[in-house]
């Protein structure tokens, strides 16, 4: 797979994205053709209100008994259309704002909010600007400055106050049916508790990697292909400079079986060091497969995760992999030989008239777990999950969405871990408002 998409080619890549010419290019191009037709005729606002809950009630002999927060988060969207011609200009901003609502040093530290490493106390309020050229030649997009990527390797992580984003340059093209390609080079991250750009690291709960090694820039490239209508596969590339490099191949197949709709998704990770592989060994193989069968509301999901190599799975420190535990709310269940089961179900209450309504139970239940820096192997963890969601169809208060989540999760690692036994709740009111 690393063949197919090759360290030559992304390193011209890189070369060809990197730097500030992008940005500095656009913004001249975009001032002299202010007035032309379509960038503002085309441009739309949007105001997101979010206030959000989290709480973890730890349950081992930690120092910590409890992380518990509440903020809100505001987020005004910019978008411009693009200028006339062969090739389109566009600026879009996006400001941020997040306001703590109830905080404690005794129990900061949910992400909600940045927070003093002197006293623990988290801040009454955070803000970013966020711009980002843009530039439209036929179906292919160019991004420049503050970007977001929803990638295999890379999933911007939704599930905070505020979003997290990078900054760098992204490709994305369209102009092949069915064929949809992505590169980029970012060099800075933004993460979702954070002001200011700062250089990416490894994740490295349980002390898997070198958490202070950074990297100078990602490099990726790779396409999502819809062979058929039942059937897609994503193949990527990425680097992260002197710290690992993965390569990615998934496959999504959807099919009419009797009276309802099959799913299997199937998903790998290669990964191995990179340059001078500053955060140390990286050697995991990540293979996944979720089944799952929709009938009329209801939705029945069984999957088996599998990890080997001698390191656990890599991603990059304050994103999200979408590998086959995506979006579980205590443990990322990506430990070095893990071996993970789950089972999801899902009902979507408009089958028996409530639009708007959905709920989630969800397993997940991972063995053979070796955490070599505690020198620990054969340990176990499992997450129960359950979530409810809703959104107002009409009234006054049209798409305001309320969402409840809530895990209870136990493990038997050694005492330090970083995933504790815990049960956490998070509640959540979304509102988002068209301004134009």
């Amino acid at each position: 797979m690393h063949d197919c998409v090759g360290d030559t080619r992304v390193a011209s890549i890189a070369r060809l994205l990197k730097g500030p010419e992008l940005v500095g290019l656009a913004a001249v191009l975009i001032a002299n053709q202010a007035a032309a037709q379509g960038v503002l005729q085309d441009s739309h606002a949007t105001l997101t209100l979010r206030n959000y809950y989290l709480d973890r009630d730890y349950k081992d002999d930690g120092a910590k008994q409890a992380a518990r927060e509440w903020a809100q988060g505001l987020m005004l969207n910019l978008e411009s259309g693009y200028s006339e011609g062969p090739v389109g200009l566009g600026l879009d901003a996006r400001g941020m704002l997040g306001v703590k609502l109830d905080s404690a040093p005794s129990r900061s530290g949910t992400e909600l909010l940045p927070v003093s490493k002197s006293d623990g106390e988290a801040a009454d309020d955070y803000s970013r600007l966020a711009l980002t050229a843009k530039m439209r030649w036929r179906q292919t997009v160019v991004k420049s400055g503050d970007v977001s990527i929803f990638l295999p390797f890379a999933f911007a992580s939704p599930s905070r106050l505020l979003p997290q984003t990078f900054r760098g340059t992204t490709l994305s093209s369209r102009d092949f049916e069915g064929l949809t390609l992505n590169t980029g080079y970012i060099d800075r991250i933004n993460k979702r508790d954070s002001t200011s750009y700062e250089r990416m690291g490894i994740a490295s709960p349980n002390r898997r990697f070198k958490a202070t090694a950074t990297s100078s820039h990602l490099v990726y490239a790779g396409t999502d292909y819809q062979l058929t209508q039942a059937l897609g596969i994503r193949l990527y590339h990425a680097e992260l400079d002197d710290l690992y490099q993965q390569d990615t191949l998934a496959a999504l197949y959807e099919h009419t079986l009797g009276p309802g709709t099959f799913t299997a998704d199937l998903r790998s990770f290669f990964s191995r060091e990179e340059g001078q592989a500053l955060a140390g060994e990286v050697d995991n193989r990540n293979l996944s497969a979720l089944f799952s069968y929709r009938l009329g509301g209801h939705r029945l999901g069984l999957g088996y995760m599998h990890a080997s190599g001698e390191t656990a799975t890599p991603y990059i420190g304050g994103t999200e992999l979408m590998g086959m535990s995506e979006l579980t709310m205590s443990s990322d269940f990506l430990n070095a030989r893990e071996r993970t089961w789950q089972a999801i179900y899902d009902y979507d209450f408009t089958a028996v008239g409530l639009v708007g309504l959905k709920g989630r139970l969800r397993y997940v239940r991972g063995d053979h777990i070796e955490l070599a820096a505690f020198d620990a192997e054969g340990r176990k963890e499992r997450e129960m999950q359950m979530e409810l969601g809703y959104v107002i169809q009409s009234g006054p208060l049209k798409n305001l969405g309320l969402l409840a989540r809530k895990s209870i999760y136990r493990n038997d690692f050694p005492a330090g871990a970083a995933f504790r036994s815990e049960n956490q709740t998070r509640f959540q009111l979304i509102y988002s408002l068209p301004i134009w």
